[in-house]
């Protein structure tokens, strides 16, 4: 932008003075918002030589009208210190630069994403969010409910507006009360929730519509348009549907329903394939339509609060930082289980099984996040360079490294439990496996000879999900005789509870007080519940959040799902070309015994079977 004609004549200050100037105006503007909202004080700010030169920079081209500053100041300082959550340092010493809003990676979009990104704050844009499969169990429990609460904390911009889109018939008026009743307002702020739903659902339209007609996505585009009233705009769409139908709808909302003055991203939910060949092949369809920057393929596990608190645990704790390696760890353990079967779902999880449906993602995706160097910066890009690296620094699995098991029918304080095949939509002679273990090794430097164990089933005992990390023996320990015959008990280990329950806790021996020398294992403990009054946000709400705002840290890079596929396809390939049977187990039992041998084989004892938890 060219300066005013009587800037570049004023050069009384020095360039010193006017450096030190222009750096403090915005931070006076944002620390007091309300001092200087009324005309006259804009007025003085405007005639300010300083304010004219620093609103020739780029940031503040980023922001609205000053006209709007009341509204949008104080948003932009929430999210300047939402940000500052990221600006650590790393084990060296050295800054890690705060998050980007940008892939800097892609360097061929990455002016372009600068000018949308810009364009997406300005007081006068409009952000369109389409839900796309609407009448969809995602969309009503977990998508409409996200965008409620982000809603409902200030997080969306002044303008937006949410529309719906599935083959259902329905009106407005009918999907809002279709979506009505899963909205919840925070427990720490019920005053005004009537209100703010109400508000809220007035922004919700509806589209009925086939999925691969480009004459029903020019239909929702007339309406979408309809809303923004002119403005700037720019689009989310979300696709909540079967992966078969992805490349039809990108397809139609690319051609018909894209946003011509503002940027258009598109999420796609998992599953992304079944193996490396669909997958690729989705990819690459996909960006017949779109570029890897428009697409965001979300795994709403790693949105998840004690998944975001791995990387700043290891990372911003000088404690653990040093024994992250193969010296001190002995193996890490992930674990995921459902105390309930497919329940309705039997149809849908026959085609994938537990394999496709948790390990290959939500499991792969926290051990890489678990294992990775620490990267350059928490830029997205830097991120995911050493989660593929991690990726391809594993070997794919080998069958002898892995049991698989199928929960059965059982009875159980006088209640019968069905069997996965006992489900009317799952074939009888079916071999999908319904829990899966798993042995796997990172051949780097800091992992060589680490057993990282997964283990993931439904029908079990209890419902869980964390990360156990056990510390190898002491050596020469002192006090070995205190604890028999049993080293494990000895080991420190060291518990991230992912769900239900969200803790952080480090189990450590300790003398229990009196005369002798009896030793005791005790947790120093982390309990979210009681060390953090306000509640948890949903993990649909954080990533709805980062793809607004173009944040692609917690999305999957299409380089980065090749890899984690590439891990898993020639194991899914025998399982399935061999028609090897799972081990049966009980419904509500500990899974199949199997489970414990493949441990054995690698001299690890299951931490969630201890009994202390």
């Amino acid at each position: 932008m060219k300066k005013p004609h009587h800037i570049e004549k004023k050069k009384t200050h020095t360039n010193s003075r006017q450096v030190s100037e222009k750096k403090n105006c915005m931070a006076k503007l944002l620390s007091n918002p309300c001092r200087n909202s009324s005309p006259a004080s804009f007025s003085s700010y405007h005639n300010d030589n300083n304010y004219i030169n620093l609103c020739c920079s780029r940031k503040i081209n980023a922001l609205p009208s000053i006209t709007h500053f009341s509204k949008w100041a104080p948003r932009i300082l929430a999210r300047i210190q939402r940000r500052r959550r990221f600006e650590l340092r790393s084990s060296n010493g050295y800054p890690l630069n705060a998050v980007s809003l940008q892939d800097e990676g892609s360097a061929a979009n990455s002016q372009t994403e600068e000018t949308q990104l810009s364009d997406s704050g300005k007081g006068d844009s409009t952000l369109s969010i389409t839900v796309v499969g609407a009448s969809g169990d995602l969309a009503k429990k977990k998508i409409f409910p996200a965008l409620f609460a982000l809603y409902y904390e200030d997080w969306l911009p002044e303008n937006f507006v949410v529309f719906g889109y599935s083959r259902t018939k329905m009106n407005d008026e009918e999907l809002r009360n279709m979506i009505s009743g899963t909205l919840t307002c925070r427990i720490d702020r019920r005053a005004n929730c009537d209100e703010k739903m109400s508000e809220f659902l007035k922004r919700c339209f509806y589209q009925s519509g086939q999925y691969n007609s480009e004459e029903h996505f020019s239909e929702l585009d007339c309406k979408i348009k309809e809303k923004e009233g002119g403005r700037p705009s720019n689009r989310l769409f979300y696709l909540s549907i079967p992966p078969n139908i992805f490349v039809d709808v990108v397809r139609c909302a690319s051609t018909q329903a894209s946003s011509t003055s503002g940027w258009t991203r598109v999420i796609v939910e998992k599953p992304f394939g079944r193996d490396s060949e669909s997958s690729n092949e989705l990819t690459r369809c996909l960006k017949k339509y779109l570029t890897e920057d428009q697409i965001f393929r979300i795994d709403h596990y790693l949105g998840k609060e004690l998944v975001e608190n791995l990387s700043v645990l290891r990372f911003s704790n000088l404690v653990f930082e040093p024994l992250w390696s193969r010296n001190y760890i002995r193996n890490v353990q992930f674990i995921f289980s459902e105390d309930f079967g497919t329940e309705g779902r039997g149809g849908y999880f026959d085609n994938y099984g537990i394999i496709r449906d948790i390990m290959q993602n939500h499991l792969l995706q926290i051990l890489t996040l678990f294992a990775m160097e620490t990267p350059v910066s928490l830029d997205a890009e830097d991120i995911r360079n050493e989660k593929v690296k991690v990726l391809r620094s594993m070997k794919p699995l080998q069958l002898e490294d892995v049991i698989v098991g199928q929960y059965k029918g059982h009875s159980k304080g006088g209640k019968s439990y069905q069997g996965y095949t006992d489900d009317p939509t799952v074939p009888k002679n079916s071999v999908t496996p319904t829990f899966a273990a798993a042995a796997l090794f990172i051949n780097n430097a800091r992992w060589d000879g680490v057993p990282f164990l997964m283990k993931a089933g439904k029908a079990l005992h209890t419902k869980r999900a964390e990360i156990r990390v056990q510390f190898r023996h002491v050596p020469g320990n002192l006090y070995k005789r205190n604890f028999g015959t049993d080293l494990d008990k000895a080991t420190n280990e060291l518990v991230l509870r992912v769900q239900p329950d969200e803790a952080v806790y480090l189990k450590i021996n300790n003398k229990v007080p009196g005369l002798g020398m009896r030793l005791d294992r005790s947790d120093l403990n982390l309990l979210y519940k009681t060390r953090y009054t306000r509640e948890i946000p949903d993990a649909y709400e954080r990533l709805l959040l980062d793809a607004i705002e173009g944040e692609r840290r917690l999305f999957i890079r299409s380089d980065e799902l090749d890899a984690a596929w590439s891990l898993f396809t020639p194991l899914l390939k025998e399982l399935e070309d061999r028609k090897i049977a799972p081990e049966l187990y009980p419904y509500g039992s500990r899974g199949p015994v199997g489970a414990h041998y493949l441990a054995a084989k690698h001299n690890v004892r299951w931490g969630d079977l201890a009994g202390e938890d």
